[in-house]
């Protein structure tokens, strides 16, 4: 397999896809509107984005299954699966607030082997293949150089359906705050974790999320250099619902706060 020519032609559809979510934005009426379960919302959009990406998706691989976020699609590969969040950062997107996503990524039996994060509004496309880098529009990007926590950017998510850890979470967030630089909460774990990739954002710390919302992301902050774990420094993150993730400078001071506040 050409994981390089493969990466490229999950580019070019993530960028179709990306079109034809920028095109229904402001179309989508309340009634469109479905809650999964609490403050989890769907629509048409979400769907048909993922219904476009199955499909193109397993032409390029056809023995491969799927992982997807909207669970169009009930079939698991034996060796490759791709994991597909259609349109991350939903609530944005049905709000009007200008940053979302398509995360798309390839995991052969236990690894992640690829990896494309599309943030649509802004036209950047970040990507990853094992072994070959991490790019953003064509050009080679890494994760940033800092070096502790009082000079450091850092990103996260709140809670918004999860609060049984949430005392020990703004716990956490007082420390990012009162220790950082500062702290941002944009709405798009896929985008938070890229912005990482490129040096934006020094590191990222999240629970409750899904397999879809991490696995592209973590493919390119590896790639470009930087480390992704679980709360406990372990390598329980895609499906253990807990993503620490940064450079590898400060990886050691950002994942002892962490740990101190949020680790089992």
């Amino acid at each position: 397999m050409n994981l390089e020519s493969l990466c490229m032609d999950v580019v070019e559809l993530s960028r179709e896809v990306g079109i034809f979510i920028k095109m229904e934005e402001g179309k989508v009426r309340a009634t469109d509107i479905e809650e999964k379960s609490i403050n989890s919302l769907v629509s048409y959009v979400d769907k048909t984005a993922e219904e476009k990406l199955i499909k193109e998706l397993t032409l390029l691989l056809p023995e491969s299954g799927f992982i997807a976020e909207e669970d169009t699609s009930k079939k698991i590969g034996d060796r490759y699966n791709w994991i597909v969040d259609p349109l991350d950062g939903t609530t944005n997107f049905l709000h009007g607030i200008p940053t979302y996503s398509v995360s798309v990524a390839l995991r052969e039996g236990d690894e992640i082997i690829l990896g494309v994060v599309y943030e649509v509004n802004r036209d950047e496309c970040f990507y990853a293949w094992k072994k070959g880098n991490a790019f953003l529009n064509g050009e080679q990007i890494h994760v940033s150089s800092t070096k502790v926590i009082k000079n450091s950017l850092l990103a996260t998510g709140f809670p918004y359906y999860d609060f049984d850890r949430s005392d020990s979470y703004f716990k956490l967030l007082k420390a990012m705050v009162h220790e950082s630089r500062s702290v941002r909460r944009i709405g798009s774990a896929a985008v938070d974790m890229a912005y990482v990739a490129c040096g934006r954002f020094d590191g990222f710390v999240e629970y409750s999320l899904n397999a879809w919302d991490v696995a592209a992301g973590a493919i390119l902050i590896k790639e470009a250099g930087g480390t992704v774990t679980d709360f406990n420094g372990e390598n329980n993150w895609l499906f253990g619902k807990e993503m620490l993730a940064t450079n590898t400078a400060l990886f050691k001071e950002f994942s002892t706060m962490v740990r101190n506040n949020m680790g089992n």
